[in-house]
């Protein structure tokens, strides 16, 4: 009797071992938004199109277990019920919280409609890195060349490819770092992957797929073959591992050309000998090849991740137990194989802690492993296996021997930040309990007057229509929640204005923005995407008359610039890694201490939630250093002015529908990017008054500064207040997007990308044509030709008052407010001395 209760404590001991390490989930893709297309059914079963899954025992296991986490009935209709209700971002921390996931790596490689960014999951795993799907890649590197025209030779899409694989930043604490290629071959042509193909053959399937139409889908084995070996060929070089796809899957693929077997050229070349390959989905139903491949080439580490919980418990057992036959246990891991669904992550986590712990002590049983083996095995195959074989940053916790960190800091309240009508920040702080408590479902009470303040006073504007009566509900958007690196104790998230829960205010800039953004969706299917450039000054306090000045005297893009100040912009740039923002780049402006930073482009409402965050951090991060940040748009008359330029694109689902050639294009521009930008050319007087808000604004819009000050547009054209621009990687006669210059730190960038899109919607609406372009400076050309955009915030405001479509689209108590705060600002500052001292603190 004592040794059966001997040996339950060891299973037990197993079990919890299982149960408890933090994962590290080696191959997953990116969740979609709840009114994806994507029907949720595809989240219980592997292959599309099969009806009969509702009887399939994984389905109806699954259906049970989201059951039990939802607390709703095991029907369909129940649990798809609560998802609405809940919404993504519960249904996530519920799932992700449950899953106990420490690091996941995304294959965004699988496009899905309204699929969400990698950054986004971060805010449910702490670890996010990406795989890099080399198929994907080159397809996207086909299909770009040809819409600009190019005549493909294999040399040249070698070149393009091989420069392209180089370019991602590898095995980095960077958002977009790359710790592995996968590859897909699997699905095209099969595994039989033949190491020597040759350059002719390359060639000519290069061409036949070419031949085969837009969009190039990769199918020809030859260039499979090709572009299998060559990524092989930097993965080796640049020592990160290749995932394979082997294995079931798709019904469009062919199962006997899956068998990992038919790699056996490729691990026995030379060349090869010190790769790092991972087949994926246990190859089932080929898991004993699969353990076979690992047991006697270095080169071979199996990963288990969809075969659970895909068969029943039987099949995920058997094919557990048969890859540990012959594979050694410290080449085998973990995933998901998670997708579109966060439950996917669940599912897959709680049935491989369960697999793995009844594997483990059948072996246990049957003498194949000590207890201290079968532990460090499901310590090792659920997390540190993969951490070790990815070089991943950080460590997994070590669950058998428990340690408490003496670094961790408990998060105790959380900002609800705002920016209020005349583009300054402000915040409530609630303590975390009351938070998760009251706040996430009723928000915090707010006056209405707040957006009728003005960057001078807390008293709302005379004729805002606002008064000290009344008060709205800050409601959380729990999706723009993060911890603040500069900060630990406190979270940070963006709020909506509400009259009552669930009923937006007229005058929310979030709501607005929100509104337009789906108006333009709903009528012409378009999304835009914007990426601000955002100036800024750090400033010390001054010896001389003026409070502050700059830190330094250096020029445009001066490296000793850059490398004064390199602390605190390293800081700031690991902060808004954190935060889920993605840089481009960053460099020394022409005033002296003057920084830029520039985003990626991403949908209007992120990007706008975005620039808030950044200039929080830029300023808290500034004081920690003991100085002062600012983004004011003229701190001194003699240096140069800081604005946040932004650019622009419409989209239609993954493609750029901005620019183009052919019937109807012109300028390297759609019919669709003509007219949009047309509107925002044809309202950008009234539009002046949402991106360049303060009397301030108007000493840096002047001409010769690269700001804007003329009616105008231009490509390339650094004097035009909206300039096409062609980045690297566009051909010299389409453009990607468009840049407004004349867009400040001073702005809610809510409103203005809302009058922005309202303007577009307007071009759109009624087909306004673009003048040509401007191609020389504005300035140097006759009177008459061009027209001097506002000289003065109140010419601005005059612009908005006679503009009926942006108060039609904004709605009248917004602009009502907006004009009567851009007024109130005219008045005062007429008068002010010294207004930039003020000012500096302000913005």
């Amino acid at each position: 009797m004592a040794e059966i209760n001997n040996r339950e404590q060891d299973h037990e001991r197993i079990r919890a071992v299982c149960a408890q390490v933090p994962l590290i989930d080696a191959h997953a893709h990116n969740v979609v938004e709840l009114d994806s297309n994507l029907p949720f059914l595809v989240c219980l079963r592997e292959a599309r199109g099969l009806d009969a899954v509702r009887q399939s025992l994984a389905f109806q296991r699954s259906l049970k277990e989201l059951a039990v986490l939802y607390g709703c009935e095991p029907t369909l209709q129940a649990i798809e019920q609560y998802r609405q209700s809940a919404g993504l971002s519960a249904i996530s921390h519920k799932c992700f919280d449950a899953a106990n996931i420490e690091f996941v790596l995304l294959d965004d490689g699988l496009t899905m409609d309204k699929m969400v960014s990698i950054g986004w999951h971060r805010k449910f795993v702490p670890g996010v890195h990406r795989l890099l799907c080399i198929e994907t890649v080159a397809e996207t590197i086909l299909n770009q060349g040809i819409q600009a025209n190019m005549r493909w030779t294999l040399e040249s899409f070698d070149h393009r490819f091989v420069s392209t694989l180089d370019s991602y930043p590898f095995c980095t604490p960077l958002l977009s770092a790359v710790v592995a290629f996968k590859s897909i071959a699997a699905y095209r042509s099969g595994l039989r992957i033949n190491p020597l193909v040759s350059a002719q053959e390359s060639e000519d399937a290069l061409h036949e797929n070419l031949r085969l139409g837009s969009p190039v889908r990769v199918s020809q084995k030859a260039l499979v073959d090709f572009i299998f070996i060559r990524a092989l060929e930097v993965a080796t070089q640049r020592g990160i591992p290749m995932q394979i796809h082997t294995g079931f899957g798709d019904k469009d693929l062919q199962l006997e050309l899956a068998n990992p077997l038919h790699l056996r050229a490729v691990l026995e070349h030379s060349t090869f000998a010190q790769s790092r390959v991972v087949l994926l989905h246990g190859s089932y139903p080929f898991m004993r090849e699969a353990s076979y491949l690992a047991g006697v080439y270095p080169q071979v580490h199996l990963d288990f991740g969809l075969v659970v919980p895909k068969l029943s418990v039987r099949g995920m057992r058997c094919a557990v137990s048969d890859l540990l036959d012959l594979a050694p246990v410290n080449k085998i891991m973990f995933s998901t194989d998670g997708y579109a669904f966060p439950e996917t992550f669940y599912l897959g986590a709680k049935w491989s802690r369960e697999i793995l712990a009844r594997v483990l002590i059948e072996a246990f049983d049957n003498g194949d492993m000590l207890l201290e083996e079968a532990l460090a095995a499901a310590d090792g195959i659920l997390g540190r296996n993969a951490l070790e074989f990815y070089k991943l940053d950080g460590r997994v916790a070590d669950v058998i021997e428990p340690k408490p960190s003496a670094e961790y800091t408990a998060v105790k309240h959380v900002r609800l930040l705002l920016a209020d009508g005349s583009g300054q920040r402000r915040c409530r702080v609630i303590p975390l309990e009351r938070f998760g408590g009251v706040v996430i479902s009723h928000g915090v009470g707010y006056t209405k007057a707040c957006m009728g303040m003005t960057s001078f006073s807390d008293i709302p504007a005379a004729d805002s229509g606002l008064s000290v009566v009344g008060e709205i509900r800050l409601m959380p958007d729990i999706t723009t929640k993060h911890r603040l690196p500069w900060f630990m104790e406190h979270e940070a998230v963006l709020v909506d204005m509400h009259v009552k829960p669930g009923v937006p205010w007229q005058l929310c800039p979030r709501s607005t923005l929100r509104r337009l953004s789906q108006s333009l969706k709903r009528e012409y299917g378009l999304v835009v995407r914007a990426g601000f450039e955002s100036e800024f000054y750090l400033m010390k306090q001054s010896t001389g008359p003026k409070k502050w000045e700059g830190v330094d005297t250096t020029p445009y893009c001066s490296s000793a610039g850059f490398n004064a100040s390199s602390a605190i912009l390293s800081e700031v740039s690991s902060a808004l890694l954190a935060l889920g923002i993605d840089i481009e780049q960053m460099h020394s402006e022409s005033g002296g201490g003057q920084f830029e930073i520039a985003m990626s482009h991403v949908p209007c409402l992120t990007a706008a939630d975005n620039l808030l965050f950044i200039r929080e951090a830029v300023v808290a991060i500034a004081n920690k250093h003991l100085l002062h940040a600012t983004f004011l748009p003229k701190y001194n008359a003699a240096a140069a002015g800081s604005g946040s330029h932004v650019h622009l694109s419409i989209w239609q689902g993954a493609s750029n529908v901005f620019m183009a050639r052919g019937p109807g294009s012109k300028y390297g521009m759609s019919k669709l990017g003509q007219e949009f930008l047309a509107g925002v050319l044809h309202h950008l007087p009234a539009i002046l008054a949402f991106t360049a808000p303060n009397p301030n604004s108007y000493a840096r819009i002047q001409p010769n500064t690269w700001s804007g000050a003329y009616q105008c547009w231009g490509r390339d054209n650094r004097e035009a207040p909206l300039r096409t621009a062609s980045p690297p990687g566009v051909d010299s006669d389409l453009v990607s997007n468009f840049e407004l210059k004349s867009f400040d730190g001073c702005a809610n960038p809510h409103l203005g990308l809302a009058a922005i899109i309202a303007a577009g919607i307007d071009g759109l609406q009624k087909h306004l044509q673009l003048p040509e372009p401007v191609d020389v400076n504005p300035s140097v050309l006759e009177a008459g030709k061009v027209s001097r955009l506002p000289s003065t915030l109140g010419q601005a405001v005059k612009a908005l008052e006679a503009d009926k479509v942006l108060w039609e689209h904004l709605g009248t108590p917004l602009v009502t407010a907006i004009c009567a705060i851009r007024k109130a600002e005219v008045e005062y500052y007429k008068d002010a001395q010294d207004s930039e001292e003020f000012l500096v603190e302000r913005y």
